[in-house]
C-alpha cells in the first residue's frame, strides 16, 4: 500500500513526525512525502526536519508564500502532477492549512481516498481561511481522524458519522510525550536568552486576522508591551509578522524580547518553562495544556474549545491593549482542571492500523 502524505507548515511537521514513525514501521507500507514549501526558511520548515527526524520530503514543490488562492493554486497543480506519477492508495493530509486544502482537492478530483488527521475542528468563524480549509477538507474524505468528542459532534452536526469517524486522540499530544525528554537535554535556549524557569511569558502571532489587520496587530503589540512591565515577554517573530511590523513601520515595545523562530525541541522548551503563554496558534494553545501551562488566546474564538472549557486556555478577544495585558498578567499560576482531554498518546497506531485495514 502506497500512502502519499502532504505536509507545509511547523505544525503539519510535528504531527507527521509522530505517523511517518508508525507508518514506515509497519509492513508492506510505502509513504511518499510531499512538502509544499508553504514554510520554506531554515526555521520555519528545514530545522524541523533535522530536530523531528521525519524523513527527507520524496518532493519539495517549493512553493512559498502568496495570496491563499494564488498560494493553493500552485499547489493544486504540482501536487496533481505527483499524484498522476505516484498512483497512490491514500492521501494524508493534517490539519487546516493551504497545503491541506490543495492536497484534498487535488486527491478528491483523482477518486483518491483522503484520511484527515485532526478532523472536526470549527471554530465557526467563515472569515478564517482556515475554517474553509477544514471544513471542505471534512467533507470529502473518506477517514476523519478526530482528535476529540467535541470534533465528533460537529462533524454529526454536518452529517458526517458512522464508520468514516473515527475518535483517535491527538497526535500532538504523541509528539509532546515523546520528545518532552529529548529537549530537556539538548536545549540550551533559556541559557542563551539569558531566562530563568517561571519567570517569562511567551507569546507568539502569525494568523492572517491579526497579522494583515494593522487595528488588530496594534492592539496586540501594545498590550504585550504593557504586560511587559509586569513579566518579560520571549516573542519569536514568525517571517508573516516580521514583514506586517515592517510594512507598517511598526515599533517594538519595551519589555519584549523578540528572536528569531526557533526549532521543535526549543520550542518545547520555551513552553514548559513560561509562567503563560499568549498566541492564536491552535498548536500552541494545545501544547501550553501538555505542559501544564496557562494560556491566553488572542483571538475571539478557538477550534479547541474543550481548553477553553477546562481552563487551561482563557480567550481573549483583541479589544484593548489593557484588557490584553490584564488578561495575560491575571491568567499566571491559574491552573485548569485536571483532565485528559487528548488521549493517551497512541494517536499515530491507531491511525496506521484504520488505514491499513479499512475496506470501502
Amino acid at each position: 500500500m502506497k500512502i502519499v502524505t502532504i505536509v507545509g507548515a511547523r505544525p503539519q511537521f510535528v504531527k507527521a513526525a509522530v505517523v511517518s514513525r508508525a507508518l514506515r514501521k509497519t509492513r508492506g507500507l510505502r509513504e511518499v512525502l510531499i512538502h509544499t514549501g508553504q514554510h520554506y526558511d531554515r526555521n520555519m520548515s528545514g530545522r524541523f526536519f533535522d530536530e523531528l527526524k521525519i524523513p527527507l520530503p520524496d518532493y519539495n514543490l517549493g512553493v512559498g508564500s502568496g495570496n491563499h488562492g494564488a498560494q493553493t493554486g500552485r499547489m493544486l497543480g504540482l501536487i496533481e502532477e505527483v499524484l498522476l506519477k505516484e498512483k497512490p492508495d491514500w492521501m494524508l493530509v493534517y490539519g487546516d492549512t493551504n497545503s491541506t486544502l490543495a492536497g484534498t482537492l487535488a486527491a478528491a478530483k483523482l477518486h483518491i481516498p483522503i484520511a484527515h488527521v485532526e478532523a472536526g475542528l470549527r471554530s465557526f468563524n467563515r472569515q478564517m481561511p482556515e475554517e474553509i480549509n477544514r471544513v471542505m477538507t471534512d467533507h470529502v474524505s473518506e477517514i476523519l481522524f478526530a482528535p476529540t468528542e467535541v470534533a465528533v459532534v460537529n462533524l454529526a452536526n454536518e452529517g458526517i458519522s458512522g464508520k468514516s469517524v473515527v475518535l483517535v486522540g491527538d497526535v500532538m499530544c504523541d509528539a509532546a510525550k515523546f520528545y518532552s525528554a529529548r529537549a530537556a537535554e539538548t536545549s540550551s535556549i533559556l541559557k542563551q536568552l539569558g531566562r530563568r524557569k517561571k519567570e517569562y511569558a511567551l507569546a507568539t502571532i502569525h494568523r492572517a486576522e491579526n497579522t494583515d489587520a494593522l487595528p488588530r496587530l496594534k492592539i496586540i503589540l501594545a498590550g504585550l508591551g504593557r504586560a511587559a512591565r509586569e513579566i518579560p515577554i520571549v516573542l519569536p517573530l514568525h517571517p508573516r509578522t516580521r514583514h506586517a511590523v515592517q510594512q507598517a513601520k511598526l515599533k517594538i515595545p519595551a519589555g519584549l524580547q523578540i528572536i528569531e523562530p526557533v526549532g521543535y525541541l526549543d520550542m518545547i522548551e520555551l513552553e514548559r518553562n513560561a509562567s503563560v503563554i499568549a498566541t492564536d496558534s491552535g498548536g500552541v494553545q494545545k501544547e501550553a495544556y501538555f505542559h501544564r501551562v496557562p494560556c491566553v488566546t488572542l483571538r475571539d474564538e478557538t477550534e479547541w474549545t474543550e481548553l477553553v472549557a477546562s481552563g487551561w486556555n482563557r480567550l481573549c478577544g483583541v479589544k484593548s491593549p489593557m484588557q490584553l495585558a490584564k488578561l495575560i498578567i491575571s491568567s499566571v499560576g491559574k491552573n485548569g482542571q485536571d483532565v485528559n482531554l487528548y488521549g493517551g498518546g497512541q494517536a499515530a497506531e491507531l491511525i496506521v492500523r484504520r488505514i491499513t485495514t479499512w475496506k470501502c
